[in-house]
């Protein structure tokens, strides 16, 4: 069997490689970085190092590489391919989309008779497949794209693993979490399922997308931004902190009371769930920097994503959201001048006040039960933590506006 994948950073590498490896496949790298690629072709092996007390290591075996300039080649390697996978980032999967179309078009001329094609966006992004077949799609020919619907698959999956930024001295070793998880939708397939060792096939990726989003995903940004006002510089160094761990999971259960609401997941295993995940966080053989993991606060703090939309569904079904409430506002103080969104985001609260972005970012209107609980949590954070507060704050002191409530 052969797997094509996109991508040899860390995620392609210590992730997605080593399980297609694992399960029979030989897997072709498509990558830009020249030395990675001649590496893998030269080697055809490269080491994996398990972050756990022993620091346990294997090789994975049967790979090798080809440049993304190599326009023939991967093609070739595509149209002869079982599997297709990408760990790019969802903001690169239309740069890598036509590479895929032409090794879709030639199989579909070469080899009329083969077998179905999966192709499969391994990103953190929710609908990365289907996003990536849109963008593939604009590269076939109307007669190609209407015989690719029965020849080729692009079913959406959800993966986790946190492989940290890290360095070392051999360009192909790969430092990763015990911990993986590879869930795939059984209803996007064509035929058998495909042999992947270790994955899930689910008939509705709708809960597995929001279970991680917002257990895995919500815990870690609070721990992030908890860690960050207390002057923490890694994840592990925040999570010690007795105070931190309980905030954080505090937020995870309220995310876990509505997701086994409204997705029907067994409440003791989801509770399990969060506590594998706490340990995740505190594994002290990671150096996750906090710095990497608050990045981007806006896009945290966007009406759909990991803290705003359970906060709102949480509140709506009648359910406890001050945990959440309290991780949101400590998101509106990260003020890191090395993150743009970051910049930005303190440049809104400067100019238009707290208030106003609880509205026009977070979504809340005035009227809205979570829009006072966030301002309220937010001028008691700043009152603790008066270093990272700005003038806004300053002004809310000048004229002895409310701060706190004791519900908060």
């Amino acid at each position: 069997m052969k797997a094509v994948h996109f991508g040899a950073g860390n995620i392609g590498r210590g992730f997605i490689g080593p399980v297609l490896s694992q399960s029979g496949y030989e897997v072709c790298f498509i990558a830009r970085n020249m030395k990675k690629v001649e590496e893998l072709k030269r080697r055809r092996q490269y080491p994996v190092v398990l972050a756990n007390e022993d620091r346990d290591s294997f090789l994975v075996h049967n790979v090798t590489a080809l440049s993304l300039g190599e326009d023939h080649a991967v093609a070739a390697s595509i149209a002869e391919a079982d599997i297709v996978t990408t760990a790019v980032g969802v903001s690169a999967l239309k740069d890598i989309s036509e590479a895929i179309a032409k090794g879709i078009s030639l199989r579909l001329k070469k080899f009329p008779q083969a077998g179905p094609l999966h192709v499969m966006a391994c990103e953190n992004g929710i609908g990365a497949s289907s996003l990536l077949k849109k963008w593939v799609g604009q590269h076939l020919r109307p007669s190609e794209a209407e015989l690719a619907e029965t020849r080729v698959a692009f079913p959406n999956t959800v993966v986790d693993r946190i492989v940290p930024v890290q360095k070392h001295r051999d360009p192909l070793r790969v430092m990763v979490e015990p911990f993986c998880e590879w869930v795939i939708d059984r209803s996007q397939l064509i035929g058998e399922l495909p042999p992947i060792q270790g994955a899930k096939f689910a008939d509705s990726l709708h809960p597995y997308v929001e279970r991680k989003l917002f257990t895995v995903n919500t815990g870690h940004c609070c721990a992030a931004y908890y860690g960050y006002l207390e002057g923490y510089g890694t994840i592990h160094d925040a999570m010690r902190d007795p105070g931190i761990r309980s905030k954080v999971k505090g937020a995870m259960l309220e995310t876990g009371r509505m997701l086994v609401a409204e997705h029907g997941f067994d409440a003791f295993k989801h509770e399990l769930y969060i506590e594998q995940m706490l340990e995740r966080f505190a594994n002290p053989h990671f150096n996750d920097q906090i710095l990497r993991v608050a990045r981007s606060p806006l896009r945290k703090l966007s009406p759909e994503d990991r803290l705003i939309s359970p906060a709102r569904r949480a509140n709506e079904a009648g359910l406890k959201t001050e945990h959440l409430v309290s991780a949101i506002a400590a998101a509106l103080l990260f003020d890191s001048s090395k993150d743009p969104e970051a910049v930005q985001l303190q440049a809104l609260l400067r100019q238009k006040g707290v208030e106003q972005v609880v509205k026009d970012e977070l979504g809340f209107p005035e009227e809205h039960a979570l829009h006072r609980k966030i301002v309220a949590s937010y001028h008691k954070h700043c009152l603790k933590y008066p270093h990272l507060a700005h003038s806004g704050f300053e002004a809310m002191v000048k004229n002895k506006l409310p701060l706190a409530s004791n519900e908060d």
